[in-house]
Formats: C-alpha cells, structure tokens, sequence
C-alpha cells in the first residue's frame, strides 16, 4: 500500500514527506510507550502512535522506521513536523483511534512487524 493511499484510507494529513507519496508501507507496529517501540518494532516499519514527542522521531531515526502516523487527533509541533522532513520520515495525522487506523490498514493488506518477545518481571 502506498503512503498516499494509507493517508486517504484513515482519512488523514500527511504533514511531512509528501513527495514521498510512493512509499510502500506493507508493515506497522502500533504503540505509545516509547520502551515497546524499541523492544518491538523492526527496521522498515511504519510507526502507529499517540505519543507527540521529539522523543518519537529519535526512535524513529534510530530504527528506521519509514513513517509514522500520529492518531487520536494528535498532531507533531511544527518543529517536529521540521525535524522529521530533514530526516525524511513522513508524518501522517488522523482523528481516528489506534484501534480504527490498524484495522483499516491490517484489513488492506499491511501486516505486523514480527514480534519479539519481550521479558517480563516477576
């Protein structure tokens, strides 16, 4: 699925990266806790969140995730939206739920990222 085609599905902004329109999203891992997306989310994933901070894009960076799409009606400052154009991760803002954008795009075609498992304490 394209970019361009995952913004109109969740009825969504793309913020950043528009010219990155072709982009295949075909994985996407869904998370608010900074510390899952770094224990769970493989490299070449697009980002589901509700969490707005710089921290999101460092993460991002590091991993590198291909995009993110901002739910919840949340959307990135403007300086955020900046920082992910110099990084060339785009952004995607929507009003719908977490719940409502991974089933809109699990149901076309775009699948998980392959879980790890993640060590609990006891």
């Amino acid at each position: 699925m394209l970019l361009r085609d995952v913004a109109k599905l969740v009825e969504g902004d793309i913020l950043s990266g528009g010219n990155n329109g072709d982009l295949v999203i075909d994985r996407a891992y869904a998370v608010d806790l900074l510390s899952d997306i770094l224990a769970l989310t493989d490299e070449r994933t697009t980002l589901i969140t509700g969490t707005i901070s710089p921290q999101v894009l460092r993460v991002a960076e590091i991993l590198n995730v291909i995009a993110i799409i901002f739910v919840r009606g949340k959307r990135p400052t403007p300086a955020m939206v900046a920082h992910a154009e110099t990084l060339n991760i785009p952004v995607v803002a929507t009003k719908k739920t977490m719940f409502e954008t991974c089933g809109l795009l699990y149901a076309d075609g775009v699948r998980a990222c392959k879980n790890r498992p993640v060590e609990t304490m006891e």
